[in-house]
């Protein structure tokens, strides 16, 4: 499990994007909200949006580490 709680939003637009990255369909607008909620999320929280951004990846594209 991350160590970051991440809200469901936030994890559904990064399933969402990962899955159109796969596809080959992933738009610049559906990358960019993926980034700005990343980064009021990691305002919200007080971290550091970096680190946020690759649990967030970690926690959608390799689960089983978790």
């Amino acid at each position: 499990m991350s160590a970051i709680d991440f809200p469901d939003d936030l994890l559904a637009l990064e399933r969402s994007a990962w899955e159109a990255q796969q596809a080959g369909t992933l738009t610049s607008e559906q990358a960019a909200a993926v980034q700005a909620r990343v980064t009021a999320f990691a305002a919200e929280q007080g971290l550091d949006r970096y680190q946020v951004e690759m649990e967030l990846k970690r926690a959608v594209r390799h689960p089983e580490s978790d």
